[in-house]
């Protein structure tokens, strides 16, 4: 079987101008970030919400608190991807209760991860609103979930696959669309 083509959409510079522009949103729609709260989903959405934290506090003079969220749980797709889910710390070190709070991940697909996301914040506590921030939209929506602020909407077939890698996690800031050989599943290249 032939290698998987990758193609780059968006480098460190233009990531970096999709999270000062989202950065700019959260404070249109919420006029100050002292009473945000920002949460990351694991894994990549983590970096992501540190790095928002660190715009919105030099845009508007206070970084709100970052947490981090452990999903795996509360995924409905638990037992087809792993006998033993990895379980990584859930860290929310400010109270959920009637803050607004903006949820932090890399890429919005199927809207599965946002739903895992929301029933995992809501058994942490009451947030007076929630609110989404991707880097990336790719569309397929199986579920009526809808992101707030959206660094870069990318269209894709269901075939392929986006690659968000982050300076933190994986050494280089890139989004990459990883296209399958033959219109194969892009996900199940990445496995072999």
């Amino acid at each position: 079987m032939g290698k998987a083509a990758r193609v780059r959409v968006l480098d460190a510079a233009s990531i970096e101008r999709s999270l000062t522009r989202i950065a700019h949103e959260i404070l249109e729609r919420n006029r100050t970030s002292t009473a945000l709260g920002l949460v990351g989903v694991q894994t990549r959405g983590v970096p992501l919400a540190r790095r928002l934290a660190a715009k919105l506090g030099a845009i508007d003079g206070a970084a709100p608190p970052v947490g981090r969220l452990d999903i795996n749980l509360y995924r409905d797709d638990l037992s087809r991807i792993a006998e033993h889910p990895v379980l990584r710390e859930t860290e929310i070190p400010f109270v959920l209760d009637d803050r607004a709070v903006v949820l932090v991940d890399d890429v919005l697909f199927t809207g599965r991860t946002v739903r895992a996301a929301l029933d995992a914040l809501m058994d942490l506590g009451r947030p007076r609103r929630i609110q989404l921030a991707v880097l990336v939209d790719r569309g397929h929506r199986e579920l009526p979930i809808k992101a707030d602020f959206v660094g870069k909407n990318l269209p894709t077939a269901p075939t392929e696959l986006v690659e968000v890698r982050l300076q933190e996690t994986d050494g280089a800031d890139e989004v990459l669309i990883v296209k399958a050989p033959g219109g194969a599943d892009a996900r199940e290249e990445e496995r072999t």
